[in-house]
């Protein structure tokens, strides 16, 4: 995904929204795929990898960390608020 002035704004307001709520978001780049490559590629600004965290993506060992569910789930709320 490009990171155009959109997604610049809309990072910033995750990153900002997620220390309101006590927790920090870091700006990172991977490679791979996502649904929201279909968004990024209509322009759209899209951010990816605001789900819970965990690990072991895609293996017998995948998981998440409950805690941080909530948290998660907060933060979705309020950008839909801020949006």
């Amino acid at each position: 995904m490009e990171r155009s002035p959109g997604v610049v704004r809309l990072a910033e307001l995750a990153q900002r929204l997620a220390g309101d709520l006590g927790f920090r978001l870091a700006e990172t780049s991977t490679g791979g795929g996502s649904d929201g490559n279909f968004t990024a590629a209509l322009g759209v600004p899209t951010l990816d990898g605001l789900g819970p965290d965990g690990g072991g993506a895609h293996a017998d060992t995948e998981h998440l960390l409950v805690e941080s569910w909530l948290q998660r789930t907060q933060l979705l709320r309020l950008m839909i608020d801020a949006l």
